[in-house]
């Protein structure tokens, strides 16, 4: 057995953010939804082998201040420099906040962020 996809949430009608967000901001690729679930909104892309879906949400109560998914890149800083030049607040994660931080997605889902050794490292 193994893990196929994480699904976080969105408002309806956020599919532009999300793509703005996950693909531009983070270079994740969009990929296509089967045809039985395309009416239903949402996008998925490849996170590296692992896909993450973003699915649409009638009501939200606001940011998790823990639950979260882990995205590995192979520059932390860049990345970071480039969530905060567009808007994003990141947090510093205690502890090694130079190899990992964490950033809200526009629909309020965690995100860590940390380098391709991180957590086993």
């Amino acid at each position: 057995m193994r893990l196929s996809h994480v699904n976080v949430t969105m408002p309806k009608g956020s599919e532009a953010v999300a793509r703005e967000f996950y693909g531009r901001m983070l270079g994740l690729t969009e990929i296509p939804k089967p045809e039985g679930a395309r009416h239903h909104g949402g996008v998925w892309f490849d996170a590296g082998g692992l896909d993450l879906h973003l699915s649409l949400e009638d009501r939200r109560f606001g940011p998790d201040a823990r639950r979260h998914f882990g995205l590995a890149c192979d520059d932390v800083k860049s990345i970071r420099a480039k969530l905060e030049r567009a808007g994003f607040k990141t947090d510093n994660a205690s502890p090694f906040p130079e190899r990992r931080f964490f950033v809200l997605d526009p629909f309020g889902n965690r995100i860590e962020i940390h380098d391709l050794a991180w957590p086993r490292a």
